[in-house]
């Protein structure tokens, strides 16, 4: 019996199997979207949380949100609530909002200061590293060491803080090596949020991952974008001028940053490849030029806030960073821009997206969210608009996998291959 391309069987040679171990895995076509139950069924869903949320490392916030001790914000995670806090010493610490008395959450509020933890249920208390302080009306034989909070692994690599729920997680020593010398001289750790925006997203996680490794969509659904960056160009449509324009940029830039270790580290059109999934590279970052005349990705390309970090000079490019399953961001010399995800349903994304300035600029004085807010804004709103459409399409009963652009949506393939891999850990 024959079988089409667009519906391969789990015998089929072409088709990639993903171990099942009692979930119903429909085989892919490599090379060509996955199968409609990847993007809404509860199973899968369940089992990408298993896999991957609580496996992976997983982007919390900036160290500068909580920058004294006793400040805190939470992370939510499914059934999972998580504490980010600022501790006595200065350390950050990252616990289960949960007692251990009897499993009431500890923080009620998303964010916010304390001097102490108490439980509002019966008002056990703990230190901000966990530790049991106090207890009422329990038996001397038992020892509060025994019910510290539960500790959740958390690493600060320039300013960024990412978690993890697994009991034994994946080494970060390679992310750390990654980021921290690209992202050292934005000064994330010296930095402050002009701005956060959270939105709720009609769409499966990968459906907004796998918009986000493409640009073969920017030319027509983001005009703001296009203006400042090259990356929407592929081998299939550069012109010589463009390679020319990204010649003269590139040059110019090595000439005046290598020294300073600024210089673009992608120089190529199209996006840079993210992530491989042979080598288990879940992050990403590089620093890319902007078309000439452009210095910010603003509205018109100069700058809407001073200048942050150790920058000197408003002419670095911009510096891009990825981290998989949740995490992009996007800096230019006088702002950054953070977007995180997090799984909130089958077809339900919960974004945030953060805007970061100099921790000195002052709104109204050095910087205006009306200027410095749209480009980003824009974008984002744009992309969510865009997978909520797609959502809808998948959901269809006339949906049926499609082909990848091999010009174009490269990384798009890069990502499924990364995430049929991980969810076949452990299978």
């Amino acid at each position: 019996m024959s079988v089409s391309p667009q519906t391969p069987s789990d015998s089929s040679p072409a088709a990639q199997k993903v171990p099942g171990a009692g979930v119903e895995f429909p085989a892919r076509r490599p090379g060509w979207t996955l199968p409609q139950p990847y993007f809404g069924d509860s199973a899968i869903y369940r089992r990408d949380l298993e896999r991957i949320w609580r496996t992976g490392w997983l982007f919390a916030g900036h160290s500068c949100e909580i920058p004294q001790p006793g400040d805190y914000f939470l992370v939510e995670l499914d059934t999972d609530s998580v504490i980010v806090i600022r501790g006595e010493g200065g350390a950050v610490h990252a616990l289960h909002n949960v007692c251990r008395h009897r499993g009431s959450i500890v923080c009620t509020e998303p964010c916010g200061h304390v001097t102490k933890l108490v439980c509002p249920y019966h008002q056990w208390a703990y230190g901000l590293d966990g530790r049991l302080l106090a207890w009422r009306a329990m038996q001397p034989e038992l020892s509060k060491d025994d019910f510290a909070l539960r500790a959740v692994h958390i690493e600060e690599v320039a300013g960024l803080l990412f978690l993890s729920l697994a009991a034994d997680p994946l080494p970060f020593d390679a992310a750390r090596d990654c980021f921290g010398p690209l992202a050292r001289p934005q000064g994330f750790r010296n930095a402050k949020v002009a701005k956060a925006v959270d939105y709720q997203v009609k769409a499966n996680w990968k459906v907004v991952w796998e918009n986000n490794r493409e640009c073969y969509h920017c030319n027509v659904n983001h005009p703001q974008y296009i203006k400042a960056n090259f990356d929407h160009f592929n081998s299939d449509d550069t012109t010589p001028r463009i390679r020319d324009e990204i010649k003269a940029v590139v040059g110019r830039s090595e000439a005046k940053w290598s020294a300073a270790g600024l210089a673009p580290t992608h120089t190529d059109t199209g996006m840079t490849k993210f992530p491989d999934a042979e080598r288990g590279i879940w992050f990403s970052a590089n620093r890319t030029p902007l078309v000439e005349g452009w210095l910010s990705e603003s509205m018109d390309g100069q700058l809407v806030a001073p200048l942050m970090g150790e920058y000197r000079d408003a002419d670095v490019g911009t510096l891009r960073m990825r981290a998989l399953p949740n995490f992009w961001n996007h800096s230019s010399c006088d702002h950054a821009v953070s977007t995180r995800l997090l799984p909130l349903g089958p077809q339900l994304t919960g974004v945030r997206v953060w805007w970061l300035v100099a921790e000195n600029a002052v709104e109204g004085r050095d910087y205006d969210l009306g200027k410095l807010m749209p480009f980003w804004q824009l974008t984002s709103e744009q992309d969510w608009l865009i997978c909520e459409r797609q959502q809808k399409g998948i959901n269809s009963s006339a949906y049926t996998p499609g082909p990848y652009s091999t010009f174009k949506e490269y990384n798009v393939e890069g990502f499924v291959q990364w995430y049929l891999a991980m969810l076949a850990r452990g299978a």
